[in-house]
Parts: C-alpha cells; structure tokens; sequence
C-alpha cells in the first residue's frame, strides 16, 4: 500500500506538469499563429512555383561559346509561358571521369509561376530538349520547386 502511494504521488505532479506544459506549447502555438496573420505580407498575391532552366556556355558540350543567344531565347519563352523570367550568371563545376574539377559558366534562366500544371510542364521539358539538341549537350537541366532534373 505504501508503494501505491509514493506512486500516486509522482504521477500527479507530472501529469500536472504535463498539462501546463502542453498549455504553454499551445499558447506559444496561438501566438506564433496569429505573428503570421498580421504580417505585412498577410493577404499580398504570392506565386509559390518556381521553374528554372540551366543554360550552358559551350556547344558540343566542351566548346566555350557566348551563350547570350540562348540566354535571350529563353527569357522570351520562360516570360511567354509564365508573364516573366529573370536570368543569372553562375558557374557550375562537377569532377570528370578522372577526378579533374571542370568549370563552366552557367546562366540560370527562372520565372516565378502562378499555375504550374501538367501542361506548362510538359512546355518547359520540350523547350529544355529542344535547347539541348540546338545546343548539342548530352543534357540540360531544369529545375523545378527546388528538385533537379537532367533532361538528356
């Protein structure tokens, strides 16, 4: 009898701390809640999709070329299909077969999309094959909601 109510005794201070620390966590919650809500941006119009195409500098994949052409093109596309698109130079690298790092300039084409459905989709994938061949590169990447793709 004497265990059962050292037992007894420890379980009602923590369930008791349970309860106010569950009550915290949902106070904290509420608020955190309501800091979103009233936010300057609360009710601003948002586009949540973003499609980004790779645009290589070289042709034949290893002959450096100005790529401004191509850079050009695909804003007009990207800003046909999406209302906009924006362009920035980077350089991507990766390790050849002979663990050599190779370099190469890159121009990130991107628009900010309203509807991304299956159809614009599937624009963008042919456009990305389309410029993969007139470029001659044994694949093209595009970049969708933050997820790689290779189109070869």
């Amino acid at each position: 009898m004497l265990k059962r109510k050292k037992i007894f005794y420890w379980i009602i201070p923590i369930m008791l701390i349970a309860l106010l620390a569950n009550a915290v966590y949902a106070a904290e919650q509420q608020e955190a809640s309501e800091v979103k809500q009233s936010s300057a941006l609360q009710g601003q119009f948002y586009l949540e999709d973003v499609v980004k195409i790779y645009v290589p500098s070289t042709y034949n994949v290893d002959q450096p070329i100005d790529n401004t052409p191509y850079v050009h093109k695909s804003l007009r596309k990207f800003s046909e299909m999406f209302g906009g698109a924006t362009a920035i130079d980077g350089t991507g690298a990766w390790l050849s077969d002979d663990n050599q790092l190779v370099k190469e300039k890159v121009t990130i084409v991107y628009s900010f999309v309203e509807d991304l459905d299956k159809k614009k989709l599937n624009q963008v994938v042919d456009y990305a094959q389309s410029l993969k061949e007139e470029m001659k590169q044994s694949s093209v990447s595009l970049e969708v909601n933050g997820k790689m793709y290779f189109i070869e």
